[in-house]
């Protein structure tokens, strides 16, 4: 009997062993990920790394170190879903398998928990530590490392009580029975509460950025593939580009062999633009990543040396444009014409799929086939197949996660870039990584909730993450599960219908500007109100409407008033036997 259970002691040590030696390589490979990631980002300057200073280098070291970690935590969520998926279909497929015994329940619900606890420690801890260490100075009279390690501290710990102080309130408001001291003391209680209110604002975050993800995803691949020949015409593009370097040479050589101020050849249609306006969105995807940074002066206000630089500036572009479509041109006609229809078709089946299971997931909360995603059960690996359709289905759904991912990150794009947050290659400083760790440690947390929510897959959440109260809200559940659907089919429609509306929009203005397209000369087309559209348009309504009144009141004038003669006979036909019946 002792032996029997110093071996159960003994093996129970082994997995534990095992375990711990899985989750420490994971880790390091997803640290190992994160510090490449930080790396191609992070700014190489006197202002952030390469400082006289000592204190300051390990300063940055520290804080580097941290958002290193909050990257890997965040990467590690973001896999949680997948993996615990694939890792169940896997013990089904090779049961008996020697070499997955190490694959188990306990290795997926050790890494679900350590991945809530890393979370909570990055978000709360390491990236608020990592924000204050950078910025502090030190207190008066312990200056140097010590003094910041101590004034980071001390503000950390203030922090700490009011966003404790926070919670209990919004604890005391939300439940009243904890309204007393005993709740107040149970400090470790109120973590947990913080991490689901945080997770409820990135779930909130993703109903907004997912579905705009969805439809930047089309856009971005068609950035990134060629179009076929009849939705592009590479060759038109490539002599536009080329006609127009030509042109700019020309105008440069002019500027500096003559000396001339102004602009030579001038432009043949100086009234309706300058020669530094925009070339066409939909040519070139590097004229939208130029355009990100600077802002064109047009030339025609340019003169003397500043017309020169404005003109090698705009030739730069225009080569680099050309040399973008002369590369295009060379690509393979199976890749213009299978791989970008193939492309766009695997986007728009993904995206369709993934609302009808929204949808499908709706109507099984209403009905009461499907439970709420509240989970507080254990769950064993390998027992059963979590799709219908079994591995094949479960591959499904671990891709339409990943597709998820794709989506949130595109869509997160834009609230990144409008908070000034967007990493640049090799010109990002500290400050911008450290927010942009926090936005993805909050939007990796909320990613299995938003899975689950949306009913992708039957996997329940584990450990503290299925532990979360408002997830068992049937209310808030069906009306997020509602409003994603339609948020999604609604972008996607104005996604595809866009050069319709456009076209639809250009027939009604061209028609409400006049009844002849012959332009207005001289000072007569120069007449600024003739420019105002919603003038335009109210003018022609008015005039249309008057024009069909006057019509129907000259035409129907006889109508009306043998209508009115009748009217008035039966009057009084009706009065003369209502005055009858009386006497």
């Amino acid at each position: 009997m002792d032996d029997e259970e110093a071996d159960l002691r003994e093996q129970i040590f082994h997995n534990n062993v095992r375990e711990q030696i899985i989750f420490l390589l994971l880790f390091i490979l997803l640290y190992l990920l994160s510090f490449m990631l930080i790396e191609k980002f992070r700014r190489r300057d006197s202002e952030d790394y390469f400082t006289a200073d000592e204190d300051e280098v390990k300063v940055y070291r520290i804080s580097l170190w941290l958002c290193t970690f909050a990257l890997a935590v965040s990467l590690g969520s973001a896999l949680l879903l997948p993996l615990s998926i694939i890792s169940n279909e896997v013990l089904i497929l090779y049961t008996d398998t020697y070499y997955v015994k190490w694959l188990n329940s306990s290795l997926i619900q050790g890494l679900w928990n350590h991945v809530f606890l890393f979370s909570n420690l990055s978000l709360f801890v390491f990236l608020p530590f990592a924000y204050l260490f950078s910025e502090s100075s030190g207190f008066p009279g312990c200056r140097g490392l010590r003094g910041r390690v101590y004034e980071t501290f001390i503000v950390l710990a203030l922090l700490g009580v009011v966003m404790l102080g926070l919670a209990y309130v919004i604890s005391a408001w939300l439940e009243g029975d904890r309204s007393g001291i005993d709740a107040l003391l149970s400090l470790w209680t109120y973590l947990p509460f913080l991490y689901s209110c945080v997770s409820f604002v990135g779930v909130l975050m993703l109903l907004v950025c997912t579905p705009l993800g969805f439809v930047r995803l089309f856009g971005v691949i068609s950035g990134v593939l060629v179009k076929p020949q009849f939705l592009r015409d590479l060759n038109e593009e490539y002599y536009v580009y080329s006609f127009e370097e030509k042109t700019i040479r020309r105008r440069i050589d002019t500027s500096v062999a003559t000396g001339a101020g102004y602009i030579s050849p001038e432009p043949m249609y100086v009234d309706h633009g300058d020669i530094s306006a925009p070339v066409n969105a939909n040519l070139s995807r590097a004229k939208d990543v130029i355009d990100q940074h600077c802002k064109e002066t047009p030339l025609l206000r340019l003169r003397n040396g500043a017309l020169q630089a404005g003109l090698n500036e705009r030739l730069e572009k225009i080569v680099a444009m050309r040399k973008e479509v002369e590369k295009q041109r060379k690509t393979s006609s199976l890749q213009r014409n299978v791989v970008y229809p193939l492309a766009m078709l695997l986007l728009l089946a993904l995206t369709a799929i993934t609302v009808l299971m929204v949808l499908q997931n709706a109507l099984e909360l209403l009905i009461g086939i499907k439970a709420l995603p509240l989970s507080t059960r254990q769950f064993t690996l390998g027992i059963a197949s979590l799709s219908k359709l079994g591995w094949a289905g479960a591959t499904l759904e671990a891709f339409l996660i990943l597709y998820l991912h794709a989506a949130s990150l595109t869509g997160l794009a834009g609230p990144m870039a409008a908070l000034r947050l967007s990493p640049r290659a090799r010109r990002t400083p500290l400050r911008k990584i450290i927010g942009a760790c926090a936005v993805l440690v909050v939007y990796s947390t909320a990613q299995p909730l938003l899975v689950k929510i949306l009913g992708i897959t039957n996997f329940d959440l584990l450990g503290e993450f299925g532990r979360i109260k408002w997830l068992g809200n049937f209310k808030l559940v069906m009306f997020y599960n509602a409003l994603f659907a339609g948020t999604v089919t609604l972008c996607l429609v104005r996604k595809f219908t866009a050069s319709v509306r456009r076209e639809l929009y250009n027939r009604v203005h061209n028609i409400s500007t006049g009844i002849t397209n012959f332009d207005l000369l001289g000072e007569f087309g120069r007449i600024k109100w003739l420019g105002n559209f919603k003038l335009v348009m109210f003018y022609n309504a008015l005039f249309a409407g008057t024009v069909t009144l006057c019509l129907v009141r000259k035409f129907t004038a006889s109508v009306r008033r043998e209508l009115y003669n009748r009217l008035v006979e039966n009057v009084n036909t009706v009065a003369h036997c209502v005055s009858f019946l009386n006497n």
